[in-house]
């Protein structure tokens, strides 16, 4: 039993995490806004989430189901089973710790780089005392987003995912199909869209974020 709540869970993280995604600012990344233009309409909220939905079925069958834990797990043994010996030695367990690690680090390097070019307005090479008190501020917003973003996420977070999951499993067999899923992202989608317009424009996502926010406030003052 357990075992199938852990996997509906990361079922259910995968449609919240779809359905946060509309309203989130993702700093210049686009996110579901695939053509960048600060609206988000049905067709691109459905591509993003379709993307979200096969990370989550990972046997590809069509469906969010438990036999989709243990292809993940299987997938984890054997990359780290590294001579294919159906077992994992100390030296791989070693090895896979290190790749991650290394993975890590280049992530943070390229992390830094994309940042200092960001800051690097004027392209100089260098950064004078303008630009490093731009992006100080520019990291400050960052940094007050995503702790906004992980409160909207944090310890009620699975509780929520759980509850948008038993929405979305209408007929109750504990499996999210393709089709279960897609309805439940056009239901956020309308609700998102206030004025029916057909699309999520920017002052919709912001007005998103602050009721997020404030329900979030309005629990903690309980």
């Amino acid at each position: 039993m357990r075992k199938l709540t852990n996997t509906l869970a990361a079922s259910a993280l995968a449609l919240s995490t779809a359905s946060i995604a509309f309203a989130d600012d993702h700093h210049g990344k686009r996110g579901p806004d695939a053509n960048g233009d600060g609206e988000i309409t049905l067709e691109e909220a459905q591509a993003h989430s379709a993307k979200m939905f096969a990370r989550a079925d990972a046997d590809g069958n069509g469906q969010i189901d438990k036999a989709d834990r243990a292809v993940r797990q299987a997938e984890r043994f054997a990359r780290m089973d590294a001579d294919g010996d159906g077992e994992v030695s100390q030296s791989e367990m070693q090895a896979a710790r290190e790749a991650r690690r290394a993975e890590h680090k280049q992530r943070k390097g390229e992390r830094a780089d994309r940042m200092f070019a960001r800051a690097d307005t004027d392209s100089s090479g260098g950064l004078n005392e303008a630009e490093m008190r731009a992006a100080r501020e520019a990291r400050r917003a960052r940094m007050k987003e995503r702790r906004d973003h992980e409160g909207r996420q944090g310890r009620r977070g699975p509780a929520r995912a759980m509850a948008m999951l038993r929405r979305a499993d209408t007929n109750g067999d504990k499996i999210v199909t393709r089709a279960e899923f897609d309805t439940a992202v056009e239901a956020r989608f309308n609700r998102m869209d206030s004025d029916g317009s057909g699309v999520i424009t920017a002052e919709e996502r912001k007005a998103a974020r602050e009721a997020h926010k404030g329900k979030r406030e309005k629990r903690g003052a309980r």
